[in-house]
């Protein structure tokens, strides 16, 4: 199967907004609320990072189900994650600036028993391509023109 390539455009609006254009003609707003500086014009970076697992869970957890023949009603999914601003702010080196753990519960509505639910979670977790990029390195290569 050959590879998917996704891309973005974002355009500063401000030093904490900017506003992001997806290849597919989406544009999202990522900012930061008022007591971080910001204008609190949408979510910030890092709230993104953790809706998008939500998102990629769904989809995968929905197409996984299906495959598995599991009648899946809908999933409520709470996540959250705990983040120690020191090195974001230039205070300390001492830990790194994204996430310490992000922990994710998933509510299934569905019949299915608590092995089956195992099996499934297990297999969307590894092939939740944004789980993947979280869980696992993966390089970023960052350059200025």
């Amino acid at each position: 199967m050959p590879t998917v390539n996704f891309s973005i455009s974002a355009q500063s609006e401000n030093p904490t907004k900017v506003v992001v254009k997806t290849g597919e003609g989406f544009e999202i707003i990522v900012d930061e609320p008022e007591n971080m500086g910001g204008t609190n014009d949408g979510a910030s970076p890092v709230d993104y990072v953790i809706a998008a697992l939500s998102g990629c869970l769904n989809v995968v957890g929905h197409l996984v189900a299906k495959e598995m023949g599991i009648e899946l009603r809908g999933l409520s999914i709470d996540i959250s994650g705990e983040l120690d601003p020191a090195k974001f702010m230039g205070k300390s080196d001492e830990v790194r600036a994204g996430y310490q753990a992000i922990n994710v519960e998933i509510d299934a509505d569905c019949d299915a028993d608590q092995a089956v639910l195992d099996e499934w979670i297990e297999a969307v977790e590894s092939r939740c391509p944004v789980s993947d990029n979280l869980a696992n390195k993966t390089p970023v290569n960052i350059s200025v023109k």
